[in-house]
C-alpha cells in the first residue's frame, strides 16, 4: 500500500489545497451491504464519478435498526432492558465476521474555509465526503490498536450534517495509513481543518481565546477474579469455577462516550476463577467526558458472546494527573427484589488528565528555564526531591521539540562515564535517569525498527502457537523428546536473529548517534587496559547491552507492552519466548561459552556460528549515517509528498489566531509545546503541595529547581486570572446579544458560521454528594461548577454537541442502545458557543439542526450561584 500524495497548487486557486492518499478502509457489513447497492447503481451508470463532488446538502439518511445478538445475561439494574444486545458502533466481538478492510483512496479537497475529505473504493465509487470544518479536532483521533489489531489507524467520529454517504448505516469512519510517518503527517493535516476545544474566543480575539482543553485516559486492565461468579456461589467454593465456565473465554470492552474505543484479548480462565491480561490502553486528545464503561463478556467457540456483567467508572471522582489502582465489581442485573448482583472483579489501574492550555506566550519564561541546562539534570532533581516518576516524556518532548535530545544525552552519559568510580562491567547496569531516558529514545525513535526486527517472526510463532521447553525438569519427558525441543528452540532463534540481522541499516539514525556515543565513551575510559582481552569486547557489550537488553530482548519477553502483540500469549507461548530470549541476549553478550542453566549447553554451536554476525551488527546500528534518508525513489517521493503537506500547514497556520495554531500538533512526532509545559505545571505544583514533601521544600532554595517551581506557580496565577476574566465576563452577560458576524449573515452575501458546540445540555439526573478533589490547572467536570454553569447558561441552544450522547444516527454499543442500563446524561462540561470560529465563505452550512427538545432545561438559580465561590471546583487541588 503505497502513498501516493499529490499535491496541485500551481494551477488552482491559492485558497484551494488538494491531496490524495491510498488507505484501508473498514467497512463493517451492514455498511457492506448498502455498498454492493451502490456499486451495482454504479455499475449502471447512476453512481458517483470520482471528479464528481457530493451535494452540499447531504441526502436524507435512512436508520436501519443494527444486527443484533442474544445475551444470557443484562447488564445492569432497573434501566437494563431484556432486548438481545449488538456491539458497539456495527463492531461485533469477532471482528472477522463483522467487517472487513477495503482498499481506498482519500483525497482532501480545501474551498476556501471549507475542507472535504472524499473517500472513494473501488477506484471510483465515492463511498463517504466529510465536511473537516465541522467537525471538532477531538472528533479525530488515533484508534486504540486494539480495536482491530492493527496499527496507524485513525477514527473520525462523525454526526449527522458532517458528512454525506452514501450507505444507510452511520458509523464511525476508521481509516488505516501504510505506515506511522503517513498516519502522523495525515493525522495533523485533518485535525488543521478542524475545531479546538478552545473558551473565552469573543472575550479574547487577539490569541483566539482564553485557553483550551486536552485530556486523557490511561487505563491498565490488570487481572480479573470470581468472573461470572456470583457471591453464593463463592460461598461454596472459592476455588474452582463453575462447571462449563472453565472454557470460556473473557474480553473486556472499553466504552467511552458511548464509544467502543478498546478492548482485551480473550483470556481463558481456566480451572481456577483468575484470568491475568496486564493490557494498557491510552486514549487521547480526548472530548468531554463523564463515565467510562467496561463490560465484561464471556464467549466459547460454538456459541455467540454473552455480556457477564459491566462496570460503569465515573471519571469525575477521581483526581486528576493521579493513578489510581484498585478492584472494581462486576454487576450483573437479575429480577427479583436484589435487582443487582456482582459477579466478579476487575484490577484496574486509572489516570485521569484533564489541563487548562494557556497560549505559548504564558509559558515563554517556563520554557527558557526548561532550555537553561540538560532536560536530564531537569529530570534527576524532579524525581529526586519532588518525587515525581512520570513526567519523562513531557520533559523529554521538549527537549525533542528543540532538537537538543541527541545532544542532552550525549553530554550527560559523557559526565556519568568520567565520574563514575565503578567497575568497568557495572556502566550503564543500574536503573538511572540515563538509561532511563535511552529506554524512551529507543522505544521514542525505535518503534517501526523494533516491528520490523521482530514483530512479523513473533506473530508468527505465537499463531501457531509454538511450545518449546528444554528443561528435562520442566517437561518430565525423555530425553529424545528433549533433544526435538532443543532443535525447535535453535530453528525459532535462528528465525529470530535471520530476522534482526537482516535489518540492521534500518536503525533509525537518532539511535546510531546515541550508540556511538555509548561505545565511543566506554573506547576512552578502557583505552588503557585495550589490550586486555577482559575489556576488548567491552564497547561492543555495552552497545549490545542497549539495544538488545533494554529493548529487543524485553520486547520479545513482553510483546504486548511493545504493541507487537494483542495481549499476553498463552503460558506455553510464554515459555518458547522466554527461551529465545535467552539464546539472543547469550549472542548479544558476545560469549558463546558462558551458559548459567546446563539445559541451554544445546544451543552452544548456535552461538559460535552466529558471533560474527553480532558483531557485524552491533557495528552497522553505532554508526551514524552521513546521508539518513534513503535514495529510494518510491520514499524520496513520499518525503516530497509528507514535506508538501507540512509547508502547507505552515503557509495555513501564519493565518490563524494563536490558540488556532497551536492547536495544531507539529509533526513529525505531533508534539504540542504548550500541553506538555501545562501537564508538567500541574505535576510539580501538585508535588509542591504535598504535605509529605514540604520538609525537603527548603532544601530547593537557591538551585535552579526553585526557579522552575516559582515559574509553575506564575502559570497556574496566569490560568487562574483566565478563568476568572472569563467566567467574570460570561456572569455579567449571561444572556449575550447576537454577536457582530451572525448579524451580518442577514445582510451580506451569504456567510458561514461552522456549527457551534452546545455547551447547555440536560442537567443530570444524578448529582455527585460530595465534591471531589480537581487538579490545579483544570476546570471542573462536575455538574456543581458555578463556573460551568455561567458557560452553559450564557450560550444559545445550538445543533452541535461535543458529547456522542445524542449521536441518533450512530450506533451505539450493546450498553446504551439494547441495554437501557448505559443511558448517561450528557456531559455537563461542553466547550461554550464561543469556542468555534466563524468562516466567511459564500456558501451555506450542510449541516441539519438537532431538534432543541434537549436543550430547554430551566437554567440554574441565580441566587444559588451567586451563593457559591466563583472559582470553587475550578481550579482547586
Amino acid at each position: 500500500m503505497a502513498d501516493s500524495w499529490d499535491h496541485y497548487s500551481s494551477k488552482q486557486n491559492e485558497k484551494t489545497r488538494e491531496f490524495l492518499v491510498d488507505v484501508e478502509l473498514y467497512v463493517s457489513a451492514a455498511a457492506g451491504s448498502a455498498l454492493r447497492k451502490v456499486r451495482s447503481s454504479f455499475s449502471h451508470g447512476t453512481g458517483f464519478l470520482p471528479s464528481h463532488t457530493p451535494p452540499h446538502k447531504p441526502p436524507a439518511i435512512i436508520r436501519k435498526k443494527p444486527e443484533k445478538r442474544e445475551s444470557g445475561a443484562l447488564l445492569a439494574a432497573d434501566e437494563y432492558g431484556k432486548a438481545k444486545e449488538k456491539s458497539s458502533l456495527g463492531l461485533s466481538k469477532s471482528l472477522a465476521g463483522a467487517g472487513q478492510w477495503r482498499s481506498a483512496t482519500c483525497k482532501l479537497l480545501e474551498e476556501g474555509d471549507r475542507c472535504f475529505l472524499n473517500i472513494y473504493v473501488d477506484e471510483a465509487i465515492l463511498y463517504q465526503t466529510v465536511y473537516l470544518h465541522l467537525l471538532n479536532q477531538t472528533d479525530i483521533r488515533q484508534a486504540d490498536p486494539s480495536l482491530f489489531f492493527r496499527k496507524d489507524c485513525v477514527g473520525l467520529y462523525c454526526i449527522a450534517g458532517q458528512r454525506w454517504t452514501s450507505s444507510t448505516v452511520a458509523e464511525p469512519i476508521y481509516l488505516q495509513f501504510a505506515n506511522s510517518d503517513i498516519c502522523s503527517t495525515w493525522l495533523a493535516l485533518l485535525r488543521s481543518y478542524a475545531i479546538p476545544e478552545i473558551y473565552g474566543r469573543w472575550f479574547f480575539p487577539l490569541e483566539g481565546g482564553s485557553y483550551r482543553m486536552w485530556r486523557q485516559i490511561e487505563l491498565t486492565v490488570i487481572q480479573g477474579r470470581n468472573v461470572g461468579i456470583s457471591r453464593s456461589d463463592l460461598n461454596m467454593d472459592t476455588e474452582a469455577a463453575p462447571d462449563g465456565e472453565a472454557d470460556n473465554d473473557v474480553t473486556c470492552e472499553i466504552h467511552l462516550n458511548d464509544i467502543l474505543c478498546g478492548r482485551t484479548s480473550a483470556r481463558k480462565r481456566g480451572l481456577t476463577s483468575a484470568i491475568d491480561w496486564h493490557e494498557k490502553f491510552m486514549f487521547a486528545e480526548l472530548p468531554p467526558f463523564d463515565s467510562l464503561d467496561v463490560v465484561v463478556w464471556k464467549e466459547k467457540k460454538v456459541m455467540k458472546p454473552l455480556v457477564v456483567g459491566f462496570i460503569r467508572i465515573p471519571l469525575s471522582a477521581f483526581r486528576r494527573g493521579d493513578a489510581t489502582e484498585g478492584w472494581f465489581p462486576i454487576m450483573q442485573a437479575q429480577a427479583g427484589p436484589s435487582r443487582e448482583i456482582q459477579v466478579g472483579e476487575l484490577r484496574l489501574k486509572i489516570r485521569v488528565d484533564e489541563e487548562i492550555v494557556l497560549p505559548s506566550s504564558a509559558y515563554n519564561g517556563l520554557l527558557k528555564t526548561f532550555h537553561s541546562r540538560n532536560f536530564l539534570d531537569w529530570l534527576l532533581e524532579l524525581e529526586a526531591k519532588l518525587k515525581l516518576k512520570s513526567i519523562s516524556t513531557p520533559v523529554m518532548s521538549l527537549a525533542v521539540a528543540n532538537d537538543t535530545l541527541i545532544k542532552h544525552v550525549q553530554e550527560f552519559a559523557t559526565r556519568h562515564v568520567l565520574e563514575s568510580a565503578g567497575s568497568h562491567q557495572t556502566l550503564f547496569r543500574g536503573n538511572t535517569v540515563l538509561t532511563k531516558i535511552m529506554e524512551l529514545s529507543m522505544t521514542w525513535y525505535g518503534k517501526t525498527f523494533l516491528d520490523a526486527s521482530i514483530g512479523s517472526v513473533l506473530r508468527r510463532l505465537c499463531a501457531e502457537k509454538v511450545a518449546i521447553e528444554v528443561d528435562p525438569l520442566r517437561s518430565r519427558k525423555g530425553s529424545k523428546d528433549v533433544e526435538r525441543n532443543v532443535d525447535a528452540l535453535i530453528f525459532w532463534s535462528q528465525e529470530f536473529w535471520n530476522q534482526i540481522y537482516s535489518v540492521r541499516n534500518e536503525c533509525p539514525n537518532e539511535l546510531r548517534r546515541l550508540f556511538q556515543t555509548i561505545r565511543t565513551l566506554v573506547e576512552q575510559r578502557t583505552k588503557a587496559e585495550k589490550g586486555s582481552a577482559e575489556h576488548r569486547d567491552l564497547p561492543k557489550q555495552t552497545v549490545s547491552a542497549f539495544c538488545f537488553l533494554r529493548f529487543i530482548v524485553p520486547a520479545i519477553l513482553h510483546p504486548h507492552l511493545f504493541g507487537l502483540y494483542p495481549g499476553l500469549p498463552p503460558e506455553p507461548v510464554q515459555r518458547s519466548l522466554t527461551l529465545i530470549a535467552k539464546v539472543i541476549q547469550s549472542l548479544a553478550n558476545l560469549n558463546a561459552s558462558s551458559q548459567k542453566e546446563s539445559f541451554m549447553a544445546g544451543v552452544k554451536d548456535f552461538l559460535a556460528n552466529n558471533l560474527p554476525a553480532m558483531q557485524d551488527y552491533i557495528a552497522a546500528v553505532s554508526s551514524p549515517l552521513d546521508d539518513p534518508y534513503p535514495s529510494n525513489p518510491v520514499a524520496a517521493m513520499a518525503r516530497h509528498n509528507r514535506l508538501n503537506i507540512v509547508n502547507s500547514l505552515r503557509e495555513r497556520s501564519s493565518n490563524l489566531t494563536v490558540l488556532d495554531r497551536e492547536a495544531i500538533p507539529m509533526l513529525p512526532h505531533l508534539l504540542d509545546i504548550p500541553r506538555h509545559l501545562a501537564i508538567i505545571t500541574s505535576a510539580v505544583i501538585r508535588s509542591s503541595r504535598d504535605p509529605q514533601l514540604q520538609a525537603q521544600l527548603p532544601s530547593i532554595k537557591g538551585t535552579p529547581l526553585e526557579q522552575l517551581v516559582n515559574g509553575c506557580f506564575e502559570v497556574e496565577e496566569q490560568a487562574l486570572i483566565r478563568v476568572t476574566q472569563l467566567a467574570a465576563k460570561l456572569s455579567l452577560d449571561k444572556r449575550r446579544p447576537s454577536l457582530p458576524v451572525v448579524s451580518q449573515m442577514a445582510q451580506g452575501p451569504s456567510t458561514l458560521t461552522s456549527v457551534p458546540v452546545s455547551s447547555k445540555p440536560p442537567v443530570s439526573r444524578s448529582t455527585p454528594k460530595r465534591k471531589t478533589l480537581r487538579p490545579s490547572t483544570a476546570p471542573s467536570s462536575g455538574s456543581n461548577s458555578p463556573a460551568r454553569r455561567f458557560f452553559d447558561d450564557t450560550m444559545p441552544n445550538s445543533p452541535r454537541v461535543f458529547s456522542s450522547r445524542n449521536r441518533n444516527d450512530e450506533p451505539k454499543s450493546p450498553s446504551t442502545s439494547d441495554l437501557k442500563s448505559f443511558r448517561r446524561p450528557l456531559h455537563m462540561k461542553a466547550p461554550s458557543t464561543d469556542s468555534v470560529p466563524t468562516y466567511k465563505t459564500g456558501l451555506t452550512s450542510p449541516t441539519k439542526e438537532r431538534p432543541s427538545d434537549s436543550f430547554n432545561d430551566p437554567p440554574d438559580d441565580t441566587n444559588k450561584r451567586k451563593g457559591k465561590g466563583l472559582l470553587r471546583n475550578i481550579l482547586r487541588l
